[in-house]
């Protein structure tokens, strides 16, 4: 029994090959059998990317005297097999495949062009492995570093969703079932009511517990952890964001069939624990046109752990929220003359919540720019746009733009000005976001914005700085990366650079949909000493690891000889994993030009001071280390 997925599964030992069996019905057996295999591995903290493994072979014909051939198209291997049954034919099937992999002591080439020197390549095989990098990982050559990377908590998650649930119950769909639902409790005795209200709210965090682990289940824990750079997966969830915000702002309601909630009250008229359920269920059906945007939200940004967790807690607050005032109102009924009455301000609330969808939908929309590299949507134009989108939300709260179920405002309320200027003051915080940094050369982007806008240099106007042309010729990967630091964006060509002038090497594993990343380089990296060092005493290797650019060649990772490196991203990604077994980012590795790893990389932790020390610590242990002194 699995604890976190409460499922018996079935477990491996590491050391002991394992079969899996799949029965398949062949409609002629002369054609061969092809496919693929496709996987991914988790632990507690993340997820590897997933992988697949070709294969295609002809089925044996066993029989007295027969003989079969085996094809194997992934090794180009053909064996004639003798007469046996079928399982035998298979075990020299598997012989076939194994030996004809290359092992160590068969020849290989080195590689140029997207790998670089240093990849060693056997047939179709890669592997990406530096022996002297790998070795100094795990034993570096000083007690530099040593920090545990600051990670955004589960409590996080679930306050992220109690939020949500807050707003929900803000909305017309759900304020006014609240005293409907309660005096329904209190006809029959105090006790009672308040005991069928606590029923009725903990069904409330039972129906929507099971709606986002169900969510989840279906689309599976490996999938959700994909969508953070899928630019598929972001296009998507951009379209979906604006039809929530249009569907907010009155234009429409995206809602369940009416069968189901008539269904449901059926059900409720039962009574009894029961009838209690099913009063909730009804609730979550009927209410799903205003709790249902909110909840999409809520899963897609909790869900990009790749873990069943996330959902779950972010869910449990949501619910949670929601459940609270019915069971609180049901104790004690007085309270509900305290309520506000319902009215016009419910309509406000969800055409405030469709300005706050519509900025978040840029947010994916950018993702799958940045990792595709089409260039349309940068700074210049998403900053823009959020000022545009919170122009109109203060104009709204001032009642110069009305939606279609606004009603008449006479009178604007004290509540309705201060959110008003509320508003107006974040479009001034957002136009500072257009302020130039004199030392930098870029904007100055803002605290708020980091992992939400594009990097600041990624940018219409502002052209980065031009490189040394002798050095762009010789490495075409040499650029300038933020805050117009020179960097290389190959680490074989950052290495060759590194020999040449005799310095050590920092490697920034990052990522163009990593939030940490941005918030590393924006308010970590600007400052005049970081930037100094950067510029002028390391190499500095950017390692994108969500890179979509395809590779002119796919190679299969030799680690596991199933990994794909079919894109620039994957090719990253592999080279951390084999060197630092790990793949989170940001990653911060200072090695000497020789590929000793100096100290312990450094994850993401804010604050400049502690980045400062782990640099001028780890130079200093370098410079001793290129010069020989132990």
């Amino acid at each position: 029994m699995d604890k976190l997925f409460e499922v018996v599964v079935i477990k491996f030992s590491s050391d002991e090959p394992f079969i899996i069996e799949q029965k398949i019905k062949v409609k002629d057996a002369s054609k061969p059998i092809s496919g693929y295999l496709n996987y991914m591995a988790c632990d507690s903290e993340k997820c590897l990317p997933p992988t697949d493994v070709d294969f295609s072979f002809v089925i044996p014909i066993a029989g007295p005297g027969s003989k079969a051939i085996v094809n194997s198209q992934e090794t180009g291997i053909s064996e004639k097999l003798g007469s046996g049954n079928m399982e035998n034919a298979f075990s020299s099937l598997d012989s076939v495949i194994s030996n004809s992999i290359p092992g160590p002591s068969d020849s290989a080439s080195v590689l140029s062009g997207d790998f670089g020197l240093g990849a060693v390549i056997h047939g179709e095989y890669i592997n990406q492995k530096i022996p002297s990098l790998a070795s100094t990982y795990e034993n570096p050559l000083s007690n530099c570093g040593g920090v545990t990377e600051t990670k955004e908590g589960y409590l996080w998650t679930f306050i992220f969703g109690f939020i949500g649930g807050l707003l929900a119950l803000l909305t017309p769909c759900v304020f006014p079932m609240l005293p409907i639902t309660i005096s329904f409790f209190t006809k029959d005795t105090k006790r009672k009511g308040w005991v069928n209200g606590l029923i009725y709210g903990l069904s409330i965090i039972v129906i929507y517990v099971l709606i986002g682990l169900l969510i989840t289940i279906f689309v599976g824990p490996e999938a959700l952890n994909r969508l953070s750079t899928n630019w598929i997966a972001n296009t998507a969830f951009f379209l979906i964001f604006v039809a929530f915000a249009f569907s907010f702002f009155g234009y429409y309601e995206i809602t369940l069939p009416s069968s189901w909630s008539t269904g449901s009250d059926r059900m409720a008229d039962r009574g009894g624990l029961i009838g209690i359920f099913f009063m909730a269920f009804t609730l979550a059906l009927v209410s799903f046109s205003c709790t249902g945007p909110i909840i999409g939200t809520a899963i897609v940004q909790a869900s990009s752990k790749g873990e069943y967790l996330g959902p779950f807690l972010v869910m449990l607050g949501f619910s949670s929220a929601l459940a609270l005032p019915f069971g609180l109102f049901a104790a004690f009924p007085a309270w509900l003359n305290s309520l506000p009455k319902s009215g016009s301000w419910m309509n406000s609330v969800k055409v405030v919540l469709g300005f706050i969808e519509l900025a978040l939908a840029l947010k994916f929309l950018s993702v799958a720019d940045l990792t595709n590299g089409w260039g349309f949507l940068k700074y210049e134009l998403f900053m823009g746009l959020w000022v545009a989108i919170f122009i109109a939300m203060t104009l709204y709260l001032f009642g110069f733009i009305k939606f279609p179920h606004d009603s008449p405002l006479k009178k604007l309320s004290l509540i309705r000005i201060i959110f008003a200027l509320l508003s107006g003051v974040l479009v001034v915080y957002l136009a500072s976001g257009f302020r130039m940094n004199d030392k930098t050369g870029e904007y100055n982007a803002l605290s708020l914005m980091s992992g939400l806008a594009p990097p600041a240099h990624y940018s219409y106007l502002i052209k980065p700085q031009e490189v040394d042309i002798s050095i762009k010729e010789r490495y075409p990967s040499y650029t300038k990366c933020a805050n117009n630091i020179n960097c290389f964006k190959d680490y074989f060509e950052g290495i060759a650079y590194a020999n040449e002038i005799k310095k050590p090497i920092m490697i920034d594993f990052t990522g163009h949909g990593c939030v940490n990343c941005r918030k590393t380089e924006e308010h970590i990296w600007v400052d005049d000493r970081i930037r100094g060092i950067l510029n002028d005493s390391v190499v500095l290797i950017s390692l994108y690891v969500d890179d979509d650019k395809k590779l002119s060649t796919v190679y299969i990772s030799e680690k596991d000889r199933k990994t794909k490196l079919r894109n620039v991203g994957n090719k990253w990604a592999d080279f951390q994993i084999v060197n630092f077994q790990q793949n989170s980012q940001p990653l911060y590795v200072i090695a000497t030009s020789d590929q000793k790893v100096v100290s312990k990389p450094r994850p993401f932790v804010p604050g400049i001071d502690g980045y400062l020390s782990f640099l001028e610590c780890s130079l200093a242990e370098s410079r001793k280390a290129m010069a020989g002194i132990q």
